[in-house]
């Protein structure tokens, strides 16, 4: 992938790179502040609460910082890149949006920097700015024609009824959702996620959340299961998930993209496999474990998951039904803080931490490691994993929200 920049532009735009570590957050949080004051429209596509939480401007703030460190060798991004790219073709956002996201980037670096923002550093991030939304625009054109060719595929949003609500723990609820058309629905990979549409009464804005598919593709109906995000000291309750439990019945109608995401098994992997999850980070993953049981010829499959406790645990006895069936799979958990009544449901007491896993994980390496959880429990296992020699590239990791480092 070339960049089509000079020379000059390179050098000024890696020359950079320092600033970015100190001011990138600053940058990216004023550059979304005058992005909703000109463009309040675009508060429809964006997760406010992340905004609030200051994850999507830290996330944004990563990407640029990754981008002009990459800037001469952009190919060493494109695994990010693709990521995003996935995320934007589920949220609709199309090549109209980058110039004005350019633009109001470049004010909030040169407003951010001040005198030390010279037209020559304007000019060269402009410059590149341009380079990297069209890789995104190129990327993300491919998404929009896979999902709206693909056989049961659509564009936009399509309406679908809600056939069935189950409740899966005390915190998680699963929603049955057929086509309002009555079509046929596309094939899709197991950890990929739709994006929901949600519309509050009173509420001026309209609220998009991706949410993964905790079942197998079909031609019926698809599957997503929602954590129930209730109010805490530092945070309001979920805007969307409390929608869904508390508003949302069987019958009603929520609007879906197309199935997106590239969190998914390695086609051409001959390594057993890990899955380790934490809370609601389990969902992808029983989409996979149904797709592994499923296979004719598989290698051993470990799941390991980590709840608070047996309320907080969904999908016990579905993934029971999996190991019971399937002697390559085994499945383990871990309860942070077990009741009473949770005996025989977890193996270990606690966090999810080295010791546990060397327990379970004999030989480590030569794996395939996938995670998915809160973000402290994917950095904690992350470097458990590392300091037990699992190689980076053997470690896959998925995030419910902007993507961030672990």
């Amino acid at each position: 992938m070339t960049t089509l920049l000079t020379e000059k532009t390179v050098k000024v735009v890696k020359s950079t790179v320092p600033v970015l570590a100190i001011h990138g957050e600053a940058i990216t949080k004023r550059f979304y502040q005058m992005l909703f004051e000109a463009h309040p429209e675009l508060l429809n596509m964006f997760n406010q609460t992340h905004q609030k939480e200051g994850k999507q401007p830290q996330a944004l703030a990563n990407s640029i910082y990754a981008a002009a460190q990459h800037i001469d060798q952009l190919e060493a991004i494109l695994p990010v890149v693709k990521k995003i790219a996935h995320k934007h073709r589920s949220l609709n956002v199309f090549p109209e949006h980058y110039p004005i996201v350019g633009n109001y980037l470049l004010l909030a670096i040169k407003e951010v920097l001040g005198d030390a923002a010279t037209n020559e550093i304007l000019d060269a991030w402009g410059e590149a700015y341009q380079v990297i939304a069209d890789v995104f625009i190129g990327v993300e054109k491919e998404m929009y024609q896979e999902a709206e060719n693909k056989h049961g595929g659509w564009a936009g949003f399509r309406s679908f009824v809600v056939t069935k609500k189950v409740v899966e723990s005390d915190v998680i609820t699963s929603f049955y959702l057929e086509p309002a058309d009555q079509g046929e629905l596309p094939d899709f990979h197991a950890g990929q996620y739709v994006s929901v549409k949600c519309k509050r009464h009173g509420d001026p804005f309209v609220h998009l959340r991706q949410y993964s598919l905790s079942a197998l593709p079909n031609q019926k109906e698809f599957r997503i299961s929602v954590k129930r995000e209730d109010a805490k000291q530092d945070k309001p309750e979920g805007v969307v998930s409390s929608f869904l439990h508390h508003s949302v019945k069987e019958g009603d109608i929520l609007e879906l993209t197309s199935p997106a995401g590239n969190f998914t098994l390695e086609a051409s992997s001959n390594k057993s496999i890990v899955l380790l999850s934490g809370g609601v980070g389990q969902t992808p993953f029983i989409g996979m474990l149904h797709q592994l049981a499923s296979e004719e010829s598989i290698n051993d499959i470990t799941y390991i998951h980590a709840a608070i406790n047996g309320k907080h645990h969904a999908f016990k006895e579905e993934v029971a039904e999996l190991t019971q069936r399937n002697e390559h799979i085994k499945a383990y958990y871990c309860y942070e803080q077990p009741n009473e009544g949770d005996a025989g449901l977890y193996q270990f007491k606690g966090l999810l931490n080295q010791s546990i896993l060397k327990e379970i994980i004999q030989n480590p390496i030569n794996k395939d490691y996938y995670l998915c959880g809160p973000v402290p429990f994917m950095k904690a296992v992350k470097k458990a994993l590392v300091d037990m020699n699992v190689a980076d590239e053997n470690i896959h990791v998925e995030f419910f929200g902007p993507t961030m480092s672990v």
